[in-house]
């Protein structure tokens, strides 16, 4: 996956590039997904991008993606050479971007990137366990099946002294097992530093992991009452619970920002689109906040080709040069990338299938300064 540093650097470069935002590979027959990227290229070449990009991007689409539909997709590609190829879980979000130009969108890349949250997934049973290191849609980056003891793992029924013996003697391998498992996960939380940590599985072996987890797994700990790791058994309660921690860590990082933009009687935040983009052409802003309907906002700022960056005006240039008029949010995330910020975009609360959409205004966006706006506390 493409960070936003590599990102920086591409936007960075001077030249044209030829982009597509699409849908992933899905369940149609042959003949569809074949009419479905022959219309790509056939629109990317109308939109002026060179034989060599269009065929780039069509060879790129007929490559089966690694998730499973839906899925999109997003292709930068330059001088016929694929630059990025991102395969993003979940269904597109907004139209399909065609083109061809000095300026390409990123604010599907980083839309996605926003979701890009590692977590540990534990399935423990008594006598063996499933370790997953995850990002949320995609392949586990790691996966690792562990094998414990089975020695008298049995509970034998012999009653006396004999079945006393070995319920003792089971307790001590589960209690072993789980010390072992607890020891992979404590190594692996402070290697990989994943946001959270889920364990399901058996109530016994939960328990006892639960126990021997270091201080800092336990912090991190999801307990999911649901014994997942049996065979055929239901995975809807851990997915939910994967689903719950993934909206919070969103949730909290918006917060985050919000709260820091309000400190000192807001001295440490910008707030509406003019504040914003004067805290971007002083590189000031730290963090930045945007609304995803603001995505479908018609109002436009002007994209610069050197620092500030963005520009509200022709006036505002300065020694720069205008590249581009573009949507308000691709300006935005734009300038806050070339100039070291972090972009969040706080999507929309997902309804019910057959729910309408209700309708409002974007919220404006928010920026957390790296330091204060002078005489906003006086004035506050």
């Amino acid at each position: 996956m493409i960070s936003t540093v590599q990102l920086t650097s591409l936007l960075e470069t001077p030249g044209r590039w030829t982009y597509a935002y699409v849908d992933g590979r899905g369940a149609d027959p042959q003949v569809v997904e074949e009419s479905r990227r022959d219309s790509v290229k056939r629109r990317l070449v109308e939109a002026g991008a060179p034989d060599a990009d269009a065929e780039a991007v069509l060879g790129a689409l007929e490559q089966p993606g690694e998730l499973p539909s839906p899925s999109a997709r997003y292709l930068l590609v330059r001088d016929g050479e694929v630059e990025v190829d991102e395969s993003m879980p979940g269904a597109r979000l907004g139209p399909e971007q065609l083109g061809h130009g000095a300026i390409p969108p990123v604010l599907p890349l980083l839309r996605d990137l926003a979701d890009d949250v590692r977590y540990l997934v534990v399935e423990a049973g008594r006598g063996d366990a499933e370790i997953r290191l995850e990002r949320a849609g995609r392949s586990p980056e790691l996966r690792e099946e562990v094998e414990g003891s089975m020695d008298a793992l049995p509970k034998v029924q012999a009653g006396g002294w004999s079945h006393l013996h070995y319920q003792r003697s089971a307790e001590e391998t589960w209690r072993h097992n789980q010390s072992d498992l607890a020891g992979i996960v404590d190594r692996l939380v402070q290697e990989r530093s994943p946001r959270f940590l889920v364990v399901s599985g058996d109530v016994r072996a939960r328990q006892m992991l639960r126990e021997q987890l270091g201080a800092a797994a336990q912090k991190l700990l999801v307990d999911v009452d649901a014994h997942t790791h049996a065979p055929g058994a239901d995975r809807s309660a851990l997915d939910e619970a994967i689903a719950q921690e993934l909206q919070r860590e969103r949730q909290a990082r918006e917060q985050d920002v919000v709260d820091r933009a309000s400190a000192d009687n807001g001295s440490a935040g910008a707030r509406g689109v003019e504040e914003v983009v004067a805290a971007l052409r002083q590189a000031q802003v730290d963090s930045l906040l945007l609304d995803a309907r603001l995505v479908e906002s018609e109002e436009t700022l002007d994209a610069l080709d050197a620092e500030p960056w963005v520009a509200r005006t022709d006036a505002d240039a300065l020694n720069a040069g205008i590249i581009g008029r573009i949507p308000v949010a691709e300006a935005l995330a734009r300038a806050a990338l070339l100039t070291g910020a972090r972009v969040l975009v706080a999507e929309e609360d997902a309804g019910a299938p057959d729910e309408p959409r209700s309708h409002r205004t974007p919220r404006e966006p928010i920026a957390a300064l790296r330091w204060p706006e002078p005489g906003a506390a006086a004035a506050g």
